[in-house]
């Protein structure tokens, strides 16, 4: 995905938008929130882990990658969740995928300072940040609810 901005010339000038990738780890129609530690202007809010998709690596890997060092969990990556979501600063995008646990992993707050599963009616019991809210209606069939 690219965006276009004049540079002093006047001349559009493209840039490449950075990709944010984001699990939606669902287990037994329940799917992992996890509550932001940093920065302090977000802690507190509830996302789905990820992270930063690395020149030269696929989306699912970048995926896979995060959840070991956010979560100490390996993941089986499936289908886009929702739309695009374009971050707040409009220099990134957001795409969020759904994800099993492997092998019985357990997940650990190595980076969060709290992990909730959350059914689809209990989804709206947190505060996500803005990014993450526009998922959550479109978890809400694959957790079994409306």
């Amino acid at each position: 995905m690219r965006t276009e901005r004049a540079n002093d010339g006047g001349q559009a000038e493209r840039r490449a938008l950075k990709v944010i990738v984001g699990a939606a780890i669902i287990r037994d129609g329940r799917v992992l929130a996890c509550a932001r530690s940093a920065p302090p202007e977000v802690a507190g809010m509830w996302e789905f882990p990820g992270g930063k998709v690395e020149p030269g690596e696929a989306e699912t890997e970048a995926l896979a990658r995060e959840c070991v060092e956010e979560l100490a969990v390996r993941v089986q990556v499936g289908d886009r969740v929702g739309r695009n979501v374009r971050m707040a600063h409009g220099r990134s995008v957001l795409k969020v995928y759904a994800a099993r646990l492997l092998h019985d992993d357990e997940p650990q707050a190595l980076e969060h300072s709290e992990l909730r599963w959350l059914t689809a009616g209990e989804l709206d019991s947190v505060t996500w940040l803005p990014a993450d809210a526009p998922i959550v209606a479109a978890l809400r069939p694959l957790l079994g609810g409306n």
